[in-house]
């Protein structure tokens, strides 16, 4: 079954693999990244769901049941010609890799790949696509239960407007919550986010700095805001607008 279509405004991703968890997660760590992201569980649904939607880029499993990826690669190729291809395949061989170039695709992965190195591929695609990649909105507050976060300045206010001094760590890892209120991210998210794809995958520090920035808001809060999700992460609790 295709997943719901997410809110337009940035580049489409529709990721076709008859892995669910596959599937999971890379759609939740593209959409981490600021990618709109749709699934399909094989050919069939791939090609139902572009009946109304045409999405910027496919990533594509190539050993699927039923119709499998070189098949629905031509498909695409042939029918939606704009749409870019990003094929995934436990065959990593050069033989497989050239047949998947030749049936389209704009790029070929062996699996198991790295997220971090399938985000690297979709953005360098959709470049030479032409397609815009997510870019960062500018936003000159964020604002949540009175609290004022502007990254232009980067100040922090609390809601009787007192500037509140945090570091340049802090300072990042409640943007990245600000960005992405009422929903758990995960430590590597927050790493990755904050400090860029070549950070370490763990850095206990993601904690030390979490908790040093709850207590700063903490003192001045009438209300809990960050909350630590076990086992998962944290979540900025209330609402944003952004300004």
């Amino acid at each position: 079954m295709n997943s719901p279509l997410p809110p337009s405004g940035l580049p489409l991703v529709l990721v076709v693999d008859d892995d669910p968890d596959l599937r999971k997660l890379i759609s939740e760590f593209l959409a981490a990244h600021g990618f709109r992201v749709a699934t399909a569980e094989n050919s069939a649904a791939m090609r139902q769901f572009m009946r109304g939607t045409v999405p910027d880029l496919v990533i594509l499993d190539v050993m699927m049941p039923g119709e499998d990826g070189l098949s629905a690669a031509r498909y695409l190729a042939a029918e939606h010609g704009r749409v870019a291809i990003i094929m995934l395949s436990a065959l990593g061989g050069d033989t497989d890799r050239i047949i998947g170039l030749e049936v389209g695709a704009d790029d070929y992965l062996p699996k198991p790949c790295n997220p971090r190195e399938l985000l690297a591929r979709v953005r360098a695609v959709l470049r030479r696509r032409g397609s815009d990649e997510p870019k960062l909105e500018i936003v000159r507050r964020y604002e949540f239960d009175g609290w004022i976060l502007d990254p232009l300045r980067r100040e922090l206010r609390d809601p009787a407007g007192t500037l509140i001094n945090l570091s340049d760590g802090e300072f990042a890892l409640l943007r990245c919550l600000a960005e992405n209120p009422q929903r758990v991210l995960s430590r590597d998210q927050l790493l990755d986010m904050a400090r860029g794809p070549n950070a370490e995958s763990y850095d206990r520090a993601i904690d030390t700095q979490i908790s040093r920035l709850r207590r700063k808001l903490n003192d001045r809060a009438d209300s809990e805001l960050i909350r630590t999700v076990r086992n998962e992460g944290y979540m900025l609790l209330p609402k944003v607008v952004r300004t």
